[in-house]
């Protein structure tokens, strides 16, 4: 069995002030760095061999924090980065004009042509997703990875394997450096392939960390 862990970044400013990040970037807030060296604390102890990230600079620093605590290098995948967001990445979310927030919406809500002008599909992003996750099967036996990503792909990810489209609705909240587990496996008792053992654990961070459309 192998059993491959998922972290979303820590938060950052942009987070903090709503903003729309997708493919974009800002810097980890102070509490993004904490809740990171805390995930990474918790990493320690799983036997973590590779960490895994998205190219991203939010998943870069929080994923050197982690790699550093786990005795591990960096490896970076684009395929992990956050969806595309199109015309609407760095805008704030309070500023968003009917149509603009009715774009938004459509990742959200399950439709299933959805997306963003010039943004990607929730389909797309599935795909590239799953093709970074597909190639943890080709580590050396005994490796337990670690990816770090964000919070709209890792979402779309856990839900495409508990057999959901790409598309539906979007029920799982993954707040800043959560952790979940997905274990790929022979089982008589479930479907073979990849499982979810967990998903959105916060119980290594001092305080519940917030979505960033909770504020």
């Amino acid at each position: 069995m192998l059993q491959v862990y998922l972290v979303r970044h820590g938060e950052t400013q942009w987070n903090a002030e709503r903003r729309i990040q997708g493919q974009s970037d800002s810097p980890l807030t102070a509490k993004g760095e904490q809740q990171a060296w805390q995930v990474a604390e918790r990493a320690r102890t799983l036997g973590i061999t590779h960490v895994i990230a998205s190219d991203l600079g939010r998943t870069q620093q929080t994923a050197q924090i982690i790699a550093e605590a786990c005795g591990c290098d960096v490896t970076l995948d684009p395929r992990l980065r956050e969806l595309d967001m199109g015309v609407l990445e760095k805008r704030p979310v309070d500023s968003l004009t009917e149509q603009e927030e009715g774009w938004r919406r459509t990742l959200v809500n399950g439709t299933e042509d959805g997306r963003i002008p010039q943004g990607e599909s929730m389909q797309e992003l599935s795909v590239r997703v799953q093709a970074a996750l597909a190639e943890c099967l080709k580590l050396p036996e005994g490796s337990r990875p670690l990816l770090v990503s964000h919070g709209i792909a890792l979402g779309c990810l856990v839900s495409t394997i508990l057999g959901l489209p790409a598309y539906a609705e979007r029920r799982l909240r993954l707040r800043n450096c959560s952790i979940s587990r997905i274990d790929y496996q022979e089982s008589p008792w479930l479907a073979s392939g990849w499982v979810v053992e967990m998903a959105g654990d916060i119980s290594h961070l001092d305080a519940p960390a917030l979505d960033e459309l909770q504020r």
